[in-house]
Order: structure tokens, then C-alpha cells, then sequence
């Protein structure tokens, strides 16, 4: 990994950065949990850059990223005392395929069937990962969350 790749990683972090606190104003979030869910899309962002930097695919990678950021989400929903899903839906806008989608209907409007199916597939694939990752971080315990410290018996 060279300073040019780091460079491209760290811009590219900021955009998502700066794009989730767009969704989140339009989404009508507080404007005191803009910053939280910034660093919640930059962190899962981060991730996915990392992860498909390192060979993953982009649906294992969209795994790993999301596995970050819902749990990064439920961490600033204990802190913040507010909703995970305000932290959550913010935040999981950056990997969310919507070009897959895209790409789907214009390869099928344009005739390439067999382009169609394999980018929809893979569409279908990105939001299965998605679904997973956030099913298993919000069915884990609460307690891995919070780290209020119980008083000590003296």
C-alpha cells in the first residue's frame, strides 16, 4: 500500500463522511448526533476499503463493513442514550448498492440480459450481506455495548 492508495482511502473516507451527515439532515436526524453518525458511514466505509483491499470481494467486504459500522452504531446508541437506527440507517448509506441497481436495469433495458442477471445477482448479494451483518450485531447481547462499570462492593 503506497501514500497514493492511503491518499485515496482517507479522501474517499471523508466523502462518506460528509455524505452520511447529508442523509442525516435529510433524514431529520439531531443535529447534536450528525457528527456520531459521520463517523459511523466514515468507519464502515473504512472498512470496506480495507476489506477489498486486502482480496475480499465486494460482498464479503460489504459483510465486514457492515459488521463495523452496526456495531459502532449500537456503541453510540448506549453512549448518545438515542435509537440505534439513528446512528444505523445514517451510517449504513455509503454501502448501500444502489449503482448495482442501477447497472441492473439499464444492462436489462438495453437488452444485455446476461450483464443484468450477473450484476443483480451480485446486487441481491450485497444486500443479503447487509441484512446478516445487521441481524447478527443487533441480536448480540447489550451488555457488549454498554460499559457502564458496576460500583464495587468494598
Amino acid at each position: 500500500m503506497n501514500s497514493l492508495s492511503l491518499f485515496h482511502m482517507a479522501l474517499q473516507t471523508g466523502v462518506a463522511f460528509v455524505s452520511t451527515i447529508a442523509f442525516a439532515v435529510i433524514f431529520h436526524t439531531p443535529r447534536k448526533e450528525w457528527l456520531y453518525t459521520g463517523l459511523t458511514g466514515g468507519a464502515g466505509w473504512l472498512v470496506y476499503l480495507i476489506a477489498t483491499d486486502m482480496g475480499s470481494g465486494v460482498v464479503a467486504a460489504s459483510f465486514c463493513a457492515t459488521l463495523a459500522l452496526t456495531w459502532l452504531s449500537r456503541i453510540f446508541s448506549f453512549q448518545r442514550k438515542a435509537p440505534v437506527t439513528v446512528f444505523l440507517i445514517c451510517g449504513i448509506f455509503p454501502l448501500v448498492p444502489g449503482a448495482g441497481i442501477y447497472y441492473t436495469g439499464y444492462y436489462f433495458f438495453m437488452g444485455s440480459n446476461a450483464q443484468a442477471l450477473d450484476k443483480g445477482l451480485e446486487t441481491i448479494k450485497i444486500a443479503v450481506a447487509i441484512a446478516l451483518g445487521i441481524g447478527i450485531v443487533l441480536s448480540l447481547p447489550q451488555i457488549l455495548f454498554s460499559f457502564k462499570r458496576k460500583p464495587s462492593k468494598k
